[in-house]
């Protein structure tokens, strides 16, 4: 494509939400240099996210949003892959850091549809693909819907300093939870649900510069992709955007660890580094 496609103006298709009015900072967003293609690879994202929320578009916002094509090298931009940190000590991450492939999901928790993913179809991914060591999903705070979802997003980092992220993440995305807010008093009760044992330190990690800092690096990097809605996901450097079908995941992660596979595994680099706690697959059996 040689221009990016105009956002949509009508009402979102129930597959991912935009942010209609982004705040200044957004708006100021521009594709980081992460290689020669990565203006490519922005505008791709940039479009599949329009095209996850395009008014009429076939399928509900599937066609050109997230068909996996029989070529498992279609629509993989290199560049994006390399943003996967496969870092052992990633509290915000499961799965082993040389798992052949990686999801990254970039998601707010005021966000109804990143929610059904979480609700629906990630358990069934961890199950398949984590477990057995196939996948790694990495989380990026994305907060796009204003001051709550930024303070659910450093929340959600200070229970990772405990060990909780996840449980925070199924604690936040329950059924009928965002609709209560994400206030003060609500996010320490969503952390003392999840087991957070210290939640002064949870507190005070919460409001630090630290967790600013976290969620800033995050977002920058949401943006620089291309991202503009949410939850949008790289697979092994492959953009797909909205809460798709659970085999449409599951086709692209079949098809990285294929090329993968085949080009000598996409965890090269990262043998032999040991996953951390709350790194591993069994994180994600607490969902």
């Amino acid at each position: 494509m040689s221009k990016p496609m105009p956002k949509p103006t009508s009402k979102p298709s129930p597959k991912s939400r935009t942010t209609s009015r982004p705040n200044k900072a957004a708006r100021s967003r521009k594709p980081l240099v992460y290689g020669a293609g990565i203006v490519v690879a922005a505008a791709l994202l940039g479009y599949v996210s329009y095209r996850a929320t395009a008014p009429d578009s076939p399928g509900s916002g599937s066609s050109a949003v997230a068909d996996v094509s029989a070529d498992p090298e279609a629509g993989v931009y290199p560049e994006l892959a390399k943003l996967a940190r496969r870092d052992a000590a990633d509290k915000l991450a499961q799965g082993r850091p040389d798992a052949p492939v990686v999801l990254i999901e970039y998601a707010d928790f005021k966000c109804g549809y990143c929610a059904k993913f979480a609700r629906d179809t990630e358990p069934a991914l961890v199950k398949k693909y984590v477990d057995n060591g196939t996948l790694r999903i990495e989380w990026r705070n994305f907060p796009i819907f204003g001051a709550e979802s930024e303070s659910a997003a450093r929340a959600s980092w200070a229970a990772g300093q405990q060990g909780r992220f996840w449980q925070f993440h199924s604690a936040a995305y329950a059924e009928g939870v965002k609709e209560k807010g994400f206030g003060k008093d609500r996010l320490k009760a969503l952390a003392q649900q999840a087991g957070v044992a210290d939640l002064d330190r949870f507190q005070a990690d919460t409001d630090g510069a630290a967790s600013a800092a976290a969620v800033s690096k995050d977002q920058e990097q949401g943006y620089g992709i291309g991202a503009t809605s949410t939850p949008s996901f790289l697979i092994n450097g492959r953009p797909l955007a909205g809460a798709q079908s659970t085999q449409t995941f599951v086709d692209a992660i079949e098809q990285a660890a294929e090329q993968a596979k085949n080009a000598g595994g996409a965890g090269e680099d990262a043998k032999g580094a040991e996953p951390s706690t709350g790194s591993t697959g069994s994180a994600g059996a607490t969902k």
